[in-house]
């Protein structure tokens, strides 16, 4: 076999097992999800829980989101420069991060304070700002970038660069799905039993790793999972099978 073809084959059966692998791990979060039942606040045992309710931020306790100065509990944000190299041009993420707090989630049975650290938190994009020539950020974004010590003005007075300001974020108000591990709450003598399942935090847990926040209902967070795992476990097997097809005819 030519060593170009025998290299991509390679290439192809390991891109597969990946796939297969990301399906499988993926197949176990959707039996998770559909095993385990959607709790009332009021009813939570500890352990693995799945709950859905509404934000409320704990007492002084916000964030402003970095372009746009809004009440949250978490953003995530990127900032992109439009580069050039030769006759390209391209996207370079030059900052990038997250931040959160803890906060409550409530239904109509109660409340329970949230840990949000560690958690694959999914969120779309809630702002897409863009600044260029004769368009500068706006004053928001203008202090954060201030404060990351990022340049968007150009060298010529009025010719800025061409950058994308992009955040994310969870704002008091917003419906939430969470599955993770209900907890001792440390925060208890400061929290009263009017605001939190007795003296309960939902957070990662320190043997079932799986944390997971979407802004999505239970139905719809189910439907990405199992699009997942048939998508990973179909696809790789497909790579992996036609692969060992081409290794076999040479």
């Amino acid at each position: 076999m030519e060593t170009p073809v025998f290299t991509f084959t390679i290439v192809f059966i390991l891109c597969g097992i990946g796939l297969l692998i990301w399906g499988l791990i993926s197949f176990r979060v959707k039996r998770l999800i559909e095993n385990i039942p959607t709790s009332k606040i009021r009813s939570i045992a500890m352990g693995l829980v799945e709950i859905y309710g509404e934000v409320v931020p704990s007492k002084d306790n916000l964030l402003k989101s970095p372009f746009t100065n809004k009440d949250c509990v978490y953003y995530k944000y990127s900032v992109q420069e439009l580069r050039s190299s030769g006759k390209n041009t391209y996207w370079a993420t030059i900052d990038h991060g997250e931040e959160n707090r803890v906060f409550y989630l409530k239904d109509e049975t109660g409340s329970v304070l949230v840990d949000p650290t560690g958690a694959k938190i999914e969120t779309p994009v809630d702002n897409k700002i863009d600044s260029n020539w004769g368009h500068d950020p706006p004053q928001a974004a203008k202090d954060f970038l201030a404060k990351r010590n990022i340049k968007w003005e150009g060298f010529l007075f009025g010719i800025n660069k061409t950058m994308k300001y992009i955040e994310s974020f969870i704002a008091p108000g917003d419906k939430l799905y969470v599955m993770g591990t209900a907890d001792d709450n440390p925060y208890v003598k400061d929290a009263s039993t009017e605001k939190s399942a007795e003296d309960i935090m939902i957070t990662k847990g320190k043997f079932e790793k799986f944390y997971y926040i979407s802004d999505k209902h239970e139905d719809a967070v189910l439907f990405i999972f199992k699009a997942k795992t048939y998508g990973g476990i179909i696809s790789g097997s497909i790579l992996i099978i036609i692969s060992l097809i081409v290794l076999g005819w040479f």
